[in-house]
This record gives C-alpha cells, structure tokens and sequence, in this order.
C-alpha cells in the first residue's frame, strides 16, 4: 500500500457526535466576532513532544529492521537519521483540536486558564465541511500501541517498496553519498507529517481527539500565517474559518463553562453574550459542576 493510501484510510473515518474545542472565554468572544478558530503550528502545541512521539516510534522499528539484517539496510538507516531532522522540523502543518467529551477535567486543567474556561461543541458535519472547503482534513487521533506498530509496519514497508521502484541516487554531484535516498524521503514527507499529526502517546487515550489539519505548507513565508502572543514566545497559526447560518452567525452545538468561582455571574453573563451575537447554542449552556479549586 502506498502512503498516500494509507493517509487516505486514517483520514476516512468521519465524526458523528458533538466535537468540543477547549479555550478561554477570551477565545470564545473572538471566534463568535470573527467566525474562526485558530489552527496552531503542530510544533507549538503544549503538547508538543507528541511529534517527537512519532519519530521516535519510527526510529524504533527502523532500528528493529536494521537489527533484523533487512536487505533495505543503507535505505533504513539514511531514514532515521533523516526522521530525526525532518519529520519534527522539516514541513509545516496546522492543527485544530477537539475533544468527543466537552467536560473533561484534565482538559479544563491543560488547555483552559483557571477559572476562565469553555468547551464549545460544534456539529460534526458542519467541521467537515468547513474542513473540505479549506484543504483541510479531519481525522482521529491514534492512542492504541498495537495500531501505531502496525502502521508504522506498512509505512517502512512503502518506504522500501516505493525506493525499490525509485532505485538509489548515486550521482555524488546531486546527492551526497550518505543522501542517496533523500530524493524518496523528499516525496513521502507530507504524507508522513499528516500520519505523524495523529500518533499520540496512550496515555492520552482519555480525551478521543479528533483533529482537523491542514495541508502541509512549504513555503511559509507566503502562506497566511499569521502570529499570536504566547506565554514565552510568538505562535504561529492560521485563521480555520467556520461555516456561518443564513443569520451570517456562528451555529454552536452546545457550550460549557469550565469550573469558575462565580457560577451563577459567569453563566449569566456567558449566556448573554452568546445571546446579543445570535450563537446561541442549541443544547444551551451548562456548567461543568467540578467544584472550583484555587491553586
């Protein structure tokens, strides 16, 4: 199976419930204003060692072939080292995450500020097709070892077969010697990148992500890229625009507000807000009912 196909299986499953993104109730206002939400760079996600999870997954079963005395020796050990460089720092790709279960604690802990948090669900349909309108795709995150050994199986064994087809540069004024399989690595990159934005460590089995990601970008001085003020840092991402009702409104699915210390203000003033910009839910809003902790 080629890569390309083995993409295109990951990505053919489609949501059928509810989608939850988490966020602040600052995020809230500016996706009702403006009708987007933000697709973060994959390498600026607070949990971003989940790319440095899938390179390491494909060094492991490389060095397992290797070991093995694969015939494919040269090729496999050219593509660990090339992993290593590339897959986390080579192509970019956007992301925007969401989660089967809006009421989670260790979402309201990991990706909502203290006391300020919501989970905005969204109808399933409504993210794909916005989705499909932009070049995105939508898939479901990978927690199961099982899976992810398997897949990284057949994704090798493409490597292998798609270099057999290809054969070896060995024109040293193209290629260096120890690059003479880089022309194969070069056309799987994206493919790679899109497969490595859904491998997840298991431990993060519990949230069921689903994701929507972007075409893979090469060229990132003439994408629309733009910039946001992080805790330490600039964070590059790119405007995910919603499908808006014939209201040109933003139609919300259901929201809830993260534990907070003022329950009843925060539900009122929420539910007006989300009143006075025609997003009114249609499940409404509902507290989360975890008891507010300070830290």
């Amino acid at each position: 199976m080629q890569l390309t196909e083995l993409v295109d299986s990951l990505f053919a499953e489609q949501p059928s419930k509810v989608l939850y993104h988490y966020t602040s109730l600052g995020a809230l206002m500016k996706i009702v204003a403006s009708g987007s939400l933000h697709a973060t760079e994959i390498g600026f996600f607070s949990d971003a060692a989940e790319m440095k999870h899938a390179a390491d997954i494909l060094r492991v079963h490389i060095a397992q072939r290797i070991e093995a005395q694969s015939p494919h020796t040269k090729l496999l050990s050219q593509l660990r080292e090339w992993i290593y460089q590339r897959l986390t720092h080579g192509h970019l790709q956007f992301v925007v995450s969401f989660i089967a279960d809006g009421n989670l604690l260790s979402q309201w802990r990991g990706y909502c500020p203290h006391g300020r948090g919501v989970s905005i669900g969204f109808q399933p349909d409504l993210i794909c097709q916005a989705a499909s309108a932009q070049g995105f795709r939508v898939g479901k995150c990978i927690y199961e070892s099982g899976k992810q050994k398997n897949l990284v199986e057949s994704i090798l064994t493409s490597i292998e077969n798609l270099a057999t087809q290809r054969g070896e540069n060995t024109d040293t004024s193209q290629r260096h010697a120890s690059e003479s399989f880089h022309d194969v690595f070069e056309e799987v990159e994206g493919d790679l990148v899109r497969i490595a934005a859904l491998l997840k460590h298991g431990t993060f089995n519990e949230e069921q992500e689903w994701r929507i990601v972007s075409p893979i970008i090469t060229e990132h001085s003439q994408a629309p890229i733009e910039y946001r003020e992080g805790r330490s840092m600039l964070i590059p991402f790119m405007e995910f625009f919603l499908q808006k009702d014939a209201s040109n409104h933003v139609p919300l699915e259901h929201v809830f507000l993260g534990p907070t210390p003022n329950v009843d203000n925060s539900m009122t003033s929420l539910t007006r807000f989300l009143t006075k910009h025609g997003a009114n839910p249609k499940q409404g809003v509902s507290y989360c009912q975890i008891p507010y902790r300070e830290h």
